[in-house]
C-alpha cells in the first residue's frame, strides 16, 4: 500500500475557479485543507517540501 502525500490531497484552484465557488464551498475548503495541515502535521510531515506559506498567500488573494 503505497502511503498519502500532500499532493494526493492538496486542490489547487485557480482565481477563475476559485470565483465561481459560493462562500460555503471556500469555507468548506479553507476548512478542510486546515485539517489535513493538521493532520499531515500530526504524523510527522515536513512542511518544506512544499511552500505552504506561498499556498496560505494564495488562498488569502482568492477570498476576494
Amino acid at each position: 500500500m503505497k502511503a498519502v502525500t500532500y499532493d494526493d490531497v492538496h486542490v489547487n484552484f485557480t482565481e477563475e475557479e476559485w470565483n465561481l465557488l459560493d462562500p460555503s464551498q471556500k469555507n468548506l475548503y479553507k476548512d478542510m485543507m486546515l485539517e489535513t495541515y493538521r493532520n499531515l502535521t500530526t504524523i510527522g510531515y515536513i512542511w518544506e517540501e512544499h511552500n505552504s506559506k506561498e499556498h496560505c498567500q494564495r488562498s488569502r488573494r482568492h477570498e476576494r
